[in-house]
Parts: C-alpha cells; sequence; structure tokens
C-alpha cells in the first residue's frame, strides 16, 4: 500500500476542530457550575462514582449515560480526574477534583466570577463580533455588548438588578481569591499607609481583606450609588457613592482593581488624573495601586501567552483593551505621574505601582 502524504494537512485539521469545538468545552464547565458537580464531590469527601452523582444530581435515569460523556469532557478539559478501575472489575469509574475544580468548593470559591464570564448575556454578543469587524461607526461608539443588547453593559447593570448582582457578585469573589493571596505574599504593598480608597470597589470585599490585614489603615470604597446601596453594613470600610470620571476621595493610596482595563485611554486618563489629585506626595507614601493585566508580563508559557491574547479580545465587550508595559507607561505619564513599577507577581495579573 502507497504511503499518502498529507503534508500535515490531518494535524491541521485536528487543531481546526480543536478550536472550534472550544466552546463546547467551556459550556462542560458552564454545566458544571450549574449542576454543582463539584460540589457534590467534595460533599463525597472529594470521590464520587457516576452513580453517586447522578443520585445527588438528582437527575432521571434516561440521563445518566449522558452525563457519563460529561464527565469524560470535564475529565478531559482537567476540571475532574478519573480513575478507572482495574480491567474486569465491577466498580464503577470515580471522579475526583483537580487543583482547578478545588477553586469551585468552599467560601472563597470562584464560581461566581466564572459564571459571569459563561453567562449567555456575556457570551452572546460574541457571536456578533465578525459583524461588529464590519460596521461603519468606530469601535469606542458601538461595542459588541450594545451590538446585541441595544445598551452598554453599564447602563443594563444600572436598572436590572439580577444582572447588576452577578456582576457584583462575580467581583466580589474574585477579590476574596486574589487580594487574600496579595496581603498574605505581597503585604509590602499596603505597609505604610494611613489610608487608601478602592475606586470602583463594588460592594467592598477587596477594601475589607486590606482592612483586615492590615487595620492601621483607613479603608474606603468609591463607587456608583447604586452599588453602594446594596454595600454589606457593619464594616469597618466607609462607603462613598460618586462618580471617578468626576472626583476621587483623599487618601494615601488609591486602589484599582481590575478598573482601568474596561476604558479607553482618554477616560483612563481621565481616571488616573483625578486619582493624582487624591493621593499625598510620594515623599511621604502616596501611590496608586493597580491590579491588573501587563500584557506580555510574567511567565511567557504558551497558557499564559494565550490567556492574555484571550483577555484583550474578551474585554473589547466593553470597548476595554489589556495593556502592554509601554500602553501603561503612555496613560501614566499623560496623567502626570512620574513613575511606576510593574510586579508580575499573581499569575496572569499583574501589581503595578504608580507614582506621582
Amino acid at each position: 500500500m502507497a504511503l499518502v502524504h498529507n503534508d500535515g494537512q490531518l494535524d491541521a485539521q485536528l487543531e481546526l476542530y480543536r478550536n472550534a469545538f472550544a466552546f463546547i468545552k467551556a459550556m462542560a464547565l458552564k454545566s458544571a457550575l450549574d449542576l454543582r458537580i463539584a460540589d457534590v464531590i467534595d460533599q463525597q469527601g472529594g470521590a464520587a462514582t457516576l452513580t453517586q452523582l447522578a443520585v445527588d444530581l438528582t437527575l432521571h435515569p434516561s440521563k445518566i449515560h449522558c452525563l457519563r460523556r460529561l464527565m469524560r469532557t470535564l475529565a478531559v478539559s482537567g476540571v475532574f480526574t478519573v480513575l478507572h478501575p482495574a480491567v474486569g472489575a465491577a466498580d464503577e469509574p470515580v471522579y475526583t477534583l483537580t487543583p482547578l475544580s478545588r477553586l469551585l468548593v468552599g467560601s472563597s470559591n470562584l464560581v461566581p466570577i466564572t459564571s459571569l464570564v459563561l453567562h449567555p448575556t456575556i457570551v452572546t454578543p460574541f457571536l456578533g463580533i465578525g459583524k461588529w469587524f464590519q460596521n461603519v461607526l468606530p469601535p469606542d461608539q458601538y461595542c459588541i455588548f450594545k451590538q446585541t443588547h441595544g445598551e452598554s453593559l453599564w447602563e443594563l447593570a444600572s436598572y436590572d438588578t439580577a444582572f447588576d448582582a452577578l456582576i457584583n457578585d462575580a467581583m466580589v469573589s474574585d477579590s476574596n481569591f486574589i487580594v487574600d493571596i496579595v496581603v498574605k505574599e505581597h503585604g509590602e504593598v499596603f505597609q505604610g499607609l494611613s489610608s487608601l480608597v478602592d475606586v470602583g470597589g463594588g460592594l467592598g470585599a477587596a477594601a475589607q481583606a486590606i482592612s483586615k490585614a492590615f487595620p492601621e489603615v483607613k479603608c474606603s470604597v468609591l463607587d456608583l450609588g447604586h452599588v453602594i446601596a446594596k454595600a454589606p453594613s457593619g464594616t469597618l470600610v466607609e462607603y462613598i457613592a460618586g462618580d471617578m470620571f468626576e472626583s476621587v476621595p483623599s487618601a494615601n493610596a488609591i486602589f484599582l482593581k481590575w478598573v482601568l482595563h474596561d476604558w479607553g485611554d482618554e477616560e483612563c486618563i481621565m481616571i488616573l488624573k483625578n486619582c493624582r489629585k487624591a493621593i499625598l506626595s510620594r515623599d511621604i507614601g502616596g501611590k496608586v495601586i493597580i491590579m491588573d493585566i501587563v500584557f506580555g508580563a510574567g511567565p511567557s508559557d504558551q497558557k499564559h501567552r494565550e490567556l492574555h491574547a484571550l483577555f484583550d479580545l474578551y474585554i473589547m465587550f466593553v470597548n476595554g483593551i489589556q495593556r502592554d508595559e509601554q500602553e501603561w507607561k503612555k496613560i501614566f505619564l499623560d496623567a502626570g505621574f512620574s513613575g511606576y513599577k510593574i510586579m508580575p507577581v499573581l499569575g496572569f495579573r499583574s501589581i503595578i505601582e504608580v507614582y506621582p
């Protein structure tokens, strides 16, 4: 039989389909969140058979064979592991948690922010991204979210209480996770401060964590009125209703976590100028602390590079942008700051200190 030389076409086809079917991988993860499969496995002591899962999920018997197919996909994706019985054994496969799915259980789980990313309101606009590129209007006047829903994400959140809660819960879950790591491993960022304002800080999860770790720092949160109205009571954090585009309360330091990537350069410069007016001089510790992606910073492996690129495309749904160091530097200098320091210490994100 003659050898067939396909010049890598079959390998290319494999990669084509892996990319095209990536949405199946995402929707399998979404179904795991909706069904709370990780919780069930965790409640079973960290391991569960298909039968145990079906019982605890109260699935109809007709769905069990489909659950097996879902779990196979989730195992291949690294969400769970599967331990197969020995050949000829009657025991069922056992599914266990992985480091990834352990992030979906416990009090500081990342289910809310993952659910936001995978919510139909967020996902649907990306089905029309090709059409968006062909629009006559420039991107800053017509984002892909507005193309689908007829209004911006911020406009929708201002009156849709369920969607607003989805966003706020997502930000709380991310803050509980990442700020805990920051205060434990990089607490020097907050040492020596007397006061801090978390701009766009939502329900204040980040400010509460900082205040708890550094009780000498007076922490405040600035956000829009409809967000502050839902803020928890009985905390040491002060909540201030306001608009970061108009002014920022005075403090020793200003904190911006995942805020600036939502906005274009002009808007970011406006926000940073207000921050610059609000902080004390550098001689007595005045600074802006930013937690965000610095495109290309940190680990250079394929997974990090891919996630930076995906986040950059993703944030287009609010006309945002993920910036590299030179792009960050430009808006810092244009806003009147004299210097900065980038610390790529948070996985795919960095801590940036910006100095007046």
